[in-house]
């Protein structure tokens, strides 16, 4: 009877050490198929990304080859501007003009800068500019800085127009901060969104220096990158006037711009 249950004992010892044996295999398996499978569809979302930034590619390619084969290439002949240097007033400044122009107080909700009309004027996408949908701003200014962009605005066409090139409009892609804008910004991870932002008083607008908006029925046509010198330029001769901080922001690849007066 005890060599039986010795026995017993043994192979029971034996089978409990194989059973361990099987459940990690199983779960290093488990792992590594969990691991696998997300490469794999990182690589497929990579590769999807990929293919479509290529067709982006290929058909802005293809849209300057056929545009280089309908119109013709004009060029603003200003000298060139150093953006990074030109263009660095601190963000102190931005809020002490915000501030000292702008409103007190901000509104809550888009619902409550509507209705603020005797305190800010909308602005809109007019023959000199272009309002870009607003995801985490309004389109609202206090009058000042409205007049302001319009002076701008006018002065990019004055440019164009003084040198026989079509008349592109720049596009505003921020404007008046709400406080609810302000925590969606924030919970989108969003660096710049800081409670005390020279956008919450009105006064401060972003204008992009991308992707111009081309005028229909023109036989010439001009880059970006040339747009942006006129545009450059214009904020330039505002900003030596004293009527403008302007900021360069290179990643978000636009001239944050506040109105001093």
């Amino acid at each position: 009877m005890k060599e039986f249950l010795d026995k017993f004992c043994f192979y029971v010892h034996h089978l409990r050490t194989w059973v361990w044996v099987v459940l990690v295999v199983l779960l290093a398996w488990i792992v590594f198929a969990s691991v696998r499978g997300c490469k794999s569809a990182h690589t497929a979302q990579s590769t999807t990304q990929d293919e479509r930034e290529a067709q982006d590619d290929d058909q802005r390619g293809s849209d300057k080859e056929q545009k280089a084969k309908t119109k013709t290439l004009v060029f603003y002949p200003g000298k060139n501007i150093k953006c990074a240097d030109k263009f660095r007033d601190r963000q102190d400044k931005h809020l002490s003009a915000a501030k000292k122009i702008g409103l007190t107080k901000g509104p809550k909700d888009r619902d409550e800068a509507a209705k603020m009309s005797g305190k800010l004027k909308k602005v809109s996408t007019n023959e000199i500019y272009v309002v870009e949908d607003l995801t985490y701003s309004v389109p609202y200014l206090v009058p000042k800085a409205a007049a302001r962009l319009n002076a701008i605005g006018e002065e990019f066409q004055d440019i164009l127009s003084r040198n026989n090139l079509p008349p592109y409009r720049f596009r505003v892609t921020s404007v008046l901060r709400t406080n609810d804008d302000i925590k969606r910004l924030q919970r989108s991870g969003n660096g710049n969104a800081v409670s005390n932002s020279a956008h919450n008083y009105g006064t401060t607008f972003d204008l992009a220096y991308t992707k111009f908006v081309e005028p229909e029925g023109q036989d010439t046509y001009m880059t970006d990158d040339n747009l942006k010198l006129v545009l450059a330029q214009t904020l330039l001769n505002q900003q030596r006037a004293g009527k403008i901080y302007v900021k360069y922001e290179y990643k978000q690849c636009c001239f944050h711009i506040t109105v001093r007066e």
